[in-house]
């Protein structure tokens, strides 16, 4: 038998501890939560990326009727960025919700189907992508995607 240990580094950092450029990120994924259309779950989520260059896209969940029609915050923001500037990695990614009047206090982990197309992104452009996840209680920040994804299928799998 073989055995894995798999370990991240997830740092916490209280709002007056984030850098400017991190402070500014989560806020757009914040205000992002204002412009989700969720009738259904009434859980509004916001993701805000910033490219390479400085620039910051956002996206916001959109719900259907029909469930699995719906699309999240992340991939919303990602698909943007990449139709609008597909020359430009993304450096780093944020992430918020509210619901019931509030922002969550504990951080929401992107889902499964986000976590593979942020991996993507990741492998596409050869740089890791930082993640922040918001909650009122402190900011998840982790350095790449792989930190919450540790077994990867990436386009080097498809050739093996």
């Amino acid at each position: 038998m073989d055995k894995y240990v798999i370990k991240s580094e997830i740092c916490v950092y209280q709002d007056n501890e984030l850098s400017t450029e991190d402070r500014e990120l989560v806020e757009a994924a914040k205000q992002a939560t204002q412009q989700s259309y969720s009738p259904y779950s009434k859980f509004q989520v916001g993701a805000a990326l910033r490219l390479t260059d400085g620039s910051i896209v956002t996206g916001s969940n959109q719900e259907n009727a029909s469930y699995p029609l719906g699309l999240c915050a992340e991939r919303t923001a990602i698909f943007h960025a990449q139709h609008q500037r597909p020359d430009l990695p993304v450096a780093a990614i944020a992430i918020a919700a509210f619901a019931n009047g509030h922002f969550y206090p504990e951080p929401i982990s992107p889902c499964g189907a986000c976590r593979q197309v942020m991996l993507e992104v990741e492998d596409r452009y050869s740089r890791p992508m930082r993640v922040l996840l918001y909650g009122t209680s402190g900011t998840h920040v982790v350095s790449t995607v792989k930190a919450l994804l540790p077994f990867q299928f990436v386009s080097e799998s498809l050739k093996k």
